[in-house]
């Protein structure tokens, strides 16, 4: 029987980094990267069993440094890539690296592992992401639709095209583009946009949105003073190919048409501190979610900017000329946005949420201190979605 109830999972160490399995569409599975200063650094695989509603988990070690970042490739269960902290000589520079992890645990189980076997076992690197000219890394965004071998990296001031070669054991830096103007400028996310072929991005910097065309490395759209702080994260709506969600610490989530950025379309100011993550559900776009420091996670329906804002559209054919009039009315009015729910299973700030690949009702979202909570879309409004 399904249950709304969440399902935690607390992990020993500081974590900050959360990513679904992005190419494992058949069991729900998540990766946190910890963030620990005296031991090994860890990414708990983790698989949740949703019959039985338990998490399974495995251990790898990622011996490099503390995990700021991690991403999967879309193409190939087995590998991912990272963004860590390296200390040499006193100075710590955050770097990036594309790992494979080992055969038998690419694909999610839903056996429980006995404790003989659940020796913790070490990734494999394939390649690092040779940044030592560019700057600290911030984050790494792979092709969305491609076949893995594509990924950009953004690190300070710089955005990095890298291919992949055959066994993905190479990074070859195939084009980049800095950006330029007063002050320090950095990076502090981005995302790459899954429409016009896989030929755009959005980054984040400061207070400022930009767009980009890979193909040419030039910005296509700048949104100036996007918030009225830090922005912090940014999403791509996966149905509406102009639409972007921003959100940071003036504590608002924002979207934006990016055909006309002189205002945002919406704007939603529900947390009350910083607001580190926004992601649309991959399948129906008026569900958002939002993490913050205020330890809460509010899921959000978006429905009037989302690609079915007037709910689903009847078909002529089957109603009367009076359910005909009375459905064009209905029609008309547009379902009302809203907060769905409001999720307070965490003590400590949530730096991370993200949809399961497998499953669109299904989210995690992982705090500070290493809590990482399933939950579920509320059954009722799931229900009024499909049916």
């Amino acid at each position: 029987m399904e249950d709304d109830a969440p399902v935690i999972y607390g992990l020993e160490f500081q974590a900050r980094a959360l990513t679904p399995q992005t190419a494992e569409t058949d069991a729900i599975r998540f990766l946190v990267g910890t963030q620990s200063l005296r031991y090994d650094n860890q990414i708990h695989i983790i698989d949740f069993d949703d019959e039985n509603n338990i998490i399974n988990k495995n251990v790898l070690l990622h011996q490099v440094g503390e995990i700021w970042h991690i991403s999967t490739s879309p193409a190939d269960k087995g590998v991912l890539a990272t963004c860590y902290n390296k200390t040499s000589d006193t100075k710590v520079m955050t770097c990036a690296a594309v790992w494979r992890m080992p055969k038998e645990l690419e694909s999610g189980s839903h056996e429980s592992p006995d404790d003989s076997s659940s020796n913790t076992q070490t990734l494999e690197l394939l390649c690092h992401l040779d940044n030592t000219a560019h700057g600290n890394m911030a984050c790494v965004m792979w092709e969305p639709m491609g076949d893995g071998k594509k990924i950009i990296s953004l690190a300070d001031n710089n955005i990095l095209l890298w291919d992949l070669q055959e066994s993905s054991d190479k990074a070859v830096l195939s084009s980049s583009a800095a950006l330029e103007g007063k002050g320090q400028l950095k990076f502090t996310s981005g995302r790459w946009s899954p429409h016009h072929n896989c030929t755009q991005i959005a980054t984040a910097n400061d207070t400022t949105v930009r767009g980009w065309d890979t193909r040419s490395m030039r910005q296509i759209y700048c949104i100036e003073n996007a918030h009225g702080q830090l922005v912090r994260d940014l999403d791509f709506n996966p149905n509406k190919q102009y639409y972007l969600a921003s959100c940071g610490d003036d504590c608002k989530v924002k979207f934006w048409d990016t055909r006309n950025v002189t205002e945002p379309v919406k704007t939603l100011e529900e947390h009350s501190h910083w607001v580190w993550n926004v992601r649309y559900n991959h399948s129906h776009d008026q569900l958002i979610l939002t993490g913050s420091s205020d330890s809460r996670v509010i899921l959000s329906n978006m429905v009037s900017i989302s690609s079915e804002p007037f709910g689903h559209m009847v078909d002529d054919d089957e109603l009367s000329d009076q359910e005909d009039q009375h459905q064009e009315e209905k029609i008309k009015e547009p379902l009302q946005d809203s907060v769905i729910a409001t999720y307070e299973e965490h003590e400590d700030s949530v730096y991370a949420v993200e949809w399961s690949s497998a499953d669109p009702w299904l989210f995690a979202s992982l705090s500070y201190d290493g809590r990482l909570v399933i939950n579920r879309v509320p059954r009722a409004l799931k229900y009024h979605i499909l049916l």
